[in-house]
């Protein structure tokens, strides 16, 4: 799979999804294109998926939140008769390439996230309706949502199949959340994801496995009543009108670079390289929160996200080789700390503020869990502030410039810390990544609260522990280079294991544990012969000859 995987999408693209607004609910019909699929050689039947359609599905939340900010209730529901979904294509997924999967796999659970989280944070609840076969990663679509409300037809089931069909397992999170998030009791869990027809009518309410089980003649009547009910009782948003999320401004190069409007991705192939430079503000913050919303999709903060989220995603699915990234920025950082205070300031009151803080959440999570090493270059003229400042201590080191530099004329390298390095942008285990850099030094981030609105120069930032290395003019280049060379040269295997040990010390969390076996389990079963072996049950899936299995444990 050579093709160029773009992120970008708009609803007058969409092949697989439609929505319709009333008011405070809205409904979300998955209705995929057979034909539809991003690569040749499958079709999407009975409502199946691919990245694709995960990536149109990304886009409609997305714009929900920012677009349609008075929806309350999202009814996630099947376009097609007696089908809700059968979950990823195992056509795509027996021919796709290994990374592929595995960041198909990412991808599909951090969308999955960002819905499942779009109740809590901005007042948008997920109803999923089942009615029709909701199978493997459409069972795990209904999971993610707040409600499972199913029709007792005597032919819908959920059902978590992969383990008898498939030799591999329900590793996007579906396994997680039906014993973290729905609590289900343990033997009957194994039962469950032990059976190839899954569970219907009573029994899957008294598994925990749905919530309701409604009539087929009322169905549609309940489904209605309780997306009514729930936006209802959510008035956080009352009245508020959306932006338009505008399309990027970007374009790629031969070389694999990809510049935006305050991003550009430099690609080394040859080395195994990619350098993300960011661009700071150009402009002042804006003076009020109608200056924030006429700015729309064009303020700088907003921008950059977007911008710094596509290119993330570009470099995991369409760079495979480049196995480092290097995050570098050049800008005011004086500049930077105003235009967070002010979305800071107003998050309690304004709904756009509070968006783009928590999407600036989720792309910091993106980079966190992105299987590349992460490093930073604090260089002069550089603007590692407040929510940038984040991206230092989500990288697996940093570097920075100490004191002035020879015929480097930009201002001495600082890091300034704000209020938001401390609360607003939590990692997958739920601390601040500063908690988790001081996870055995808990006084250390006290300390550093105390330097909140300082410009800390190479010297106060090494000796807070907030860089990795600190080095002066003379041993700047030689320490970088030889730094940069040999970790393009370790094993990526090797490194994507110890950078995802490494990265969430402290507590579990769902979320931690879903990531933390979508690295090992997915990456290991989908790897073994007994699912993608020529006689393996991927590729014999649908021949009507199971697969034959190596039978060691290992």
């Amino acid at each position: 799979m050579t093709k160029r995987i773009d992120f970008q999408t708009d609803p007058s693209r969409y092949r697989h999804w439609r929505v319709e607004y009333d008011g405070p609910v809205a409904t979300l019909y998955m209705d995929v294109d057979e034909k539809g699929g991003l690569f040749d050689g499958y079709e999407l039947k009975l409502n199946s998926y691919d990245l694709g359609v995960d990536i149109e599905l990304a886009d409609v939340v997305q714009r929900m939140r920012f677009e349609h900010p008075e929806v309350a209730s999202v009814v996630l529901r099947s376009g097609k008769p007696n089908v809700f979904c059968a979950g990823a294509n195992i056509r795509m997924l027996g021919g796709a390439a290994h990374a592929h999967k595995v960041n198909f796999c990412k991808f599909t659970n951090e969308t999955r996230n960002t819905f499942e989280a779009a109740g809590a944070e901005s007042g948008q609840h997920y109803i999923a309706a089942v009615k029709g076969a909701c199978a493997g990663g459409g069972y795990e679509l209904a999971l993610a949502c707040d409600r499972i409300i199913m029709t007792d037809d005597g032919s819908t089931t959920v059902a978590l199949p992969e383990v008898p069909l498939l030799a591999v397992l329900p590793g996007t999170g579906g396994l997680t959340r039906v014993t973290d998030k729905r609590k289900v009791r343990r033997d009957l869990a194994d039962v469950f994801c032990s059976t190839e027809e899954g569970v219907k009518g009573r029994r899957a309410v008294d598994w925990r496995l749905v919530d309701e089980v409604v009539p087929n003649s009322k169905f549609d009547e309940k489904v209605a009543e309780r997306a009514k009910e729930i936006a209802g009782g959510e008035t956080r948003n009352t009245g508020a009108k959306g932006i338009e999320l505008t399309p990027l401004d970007r374009r790629f190069e031969d070389d694999g670079s990809v510049i935006y409007s305050l991003v550009e991705v430099q690609v080394d192939r040859a080395k195994g390289i990619a350098t993300i430079m960011i661009t700071g503000p150009d402009g002042d913050a804006p003076a009020s929160v109608d200056a924030l919303h006429e700015e729309g999709a064009s303020a700088w903060i907003l921008r950059l996200a977007r911008e710094l989220d596509d290119a993330i995603l570009h470099l995991r699915l369409n760079e495979l080789e480049v196995g480092v990234v290097v995050f570098k920025s050049q800008g005011d950082p004086e500049k930077v700390v105003a235009h967070e205070k002010f979305l800071l300031d107003n998050r309690d009151a304004d709904w756009l503020s509070r968006e783009i803080l928590l999407y600036w959440k989720r792309v910091l999570k993106r980079i966190d869990l992105t299987s590349r090493s992460l490093v930073a270059m604090i260089e002069n003229g550089s603007c590692f502030a407040g929510f940038l400042a984040e991206i230092l201590f989500a990288c697996d080191r940093s570097y920075m410039m100490e004191g002035d530099f020879e015929g480097d004329n930009r201002p001495v390298a600082t890091i300034t810390l704000t209020d938001g390095n401390f609360g607003p942008y939590p990692m997958s285990n739920d601390l601040t990544r500063l908690e988790t850099r001081f996870l055995g030094e808990p006084e250390r981030v006290d300390a550093a609260r105390e330097h909140v609105g300082e410009a800390l120069e190479a010297f106060d930032a090494n000796d807070l522990g907030l860089v990795t290395f600190a080095y002066d003019d003379v041993d700047w280049e030689d320490e970088v280079r030889i730094f940069l060379e040999e970790r393009a040269s370790f094993s990526p295997d090797a490194m994507t294991g110890m950078e995802a040990n490494l990265r969430f010390a402290g507590p579990e969390t769902m979320e931690t544990r879903i990531f933390g076996r979508l690295t090992a389990w997915q990456n290991w079963i989908f790897q073994r012969p007994n699912a993608v072996g020529e006689s393996g049950a991927l590729q014999r899936y649908g021949t009507g000859v199971r697969g034959e299995y190596d039978m060691r444990r290992v």
